[in-house]
């Protein structure tokens, strides 16, 4: 009679562990997933409200801002937005004493059709300090231009007379808000 007890007892603690496996398995260990997932989807989810909230509270200083970088940009029709720059481009001349050797511009039209971008490729000699005042010109000037690359060399054995080849660019924008 001993044996049934005891068979029965070890039958019924291994319906139990067999039990408490597969309720490990099957219920527990994906509920425990499906919680970390939420979780995380949640804190990600509170990352972007904050941010949201935060692009709200900047909200006119966004708006005043683009305001005052489409003010601020090139006119849309070409020929005077080219006449800015090269006007430009004299003043920046005659304040750095360099010599212009080859100026180019050129229209890039984007894909969408909300900006275009005036590019000028400039090339220039002239000793250190007249071409270190002519990129503070180019830099400091209201127009809304960028230097995308410059190249410098120098055209003696003593660096005195230097080479600079140039490629800035100035932002029209199209049209929308």
């Amino acid at each position: 009679m001993e044996f049934r007890k005891r068979e029965r007892l070890l039958t019924v603690m291994a319906v139990i562990v067999v039990g408490a496996f597969l309720g490990d398995r099957l219920i527990v260990t994906p509920l425990r997933g499906l919680y970390k997932n939420r979780s995380e989807r949640i804190l990600e989810l509170k990352k972007s409200l904050d941010q949201g909230r935060m692009l709200l509270d900047r909200e006119k200083d966004i708006k005043a801002r683009w305001e005052d970088m489409r003010k601020q940009a090139l006119p849309t029709d070409p020929s005077v937005a080219e006449n800015m720059v090269l006007q430009a481009m004299n003043r920046w001349i005659q304040s750095s004493r360099l010599t212009v050797t080859s100026l180019k511009p050129r229209w890039i039209e984007a894909e969408r059709a909300e900006y275009k971008t005036l590019e000028c490729r400039v090339a220039a000699q002239g000793n250190l300090p007249a071409l270190a005042r002519f990129l503070y010109e180019l830099e400091r000037d209201p127009l809304p231009l960028r230097v995308e690359e410059i190249e410098v060399s120098s055209r003696d054995d003593r660096g005195q007379v230097l080479t600079v080849g140039l490629r800035f660019t100035g932002l029209v924008l199209l049209g929308g808000k």
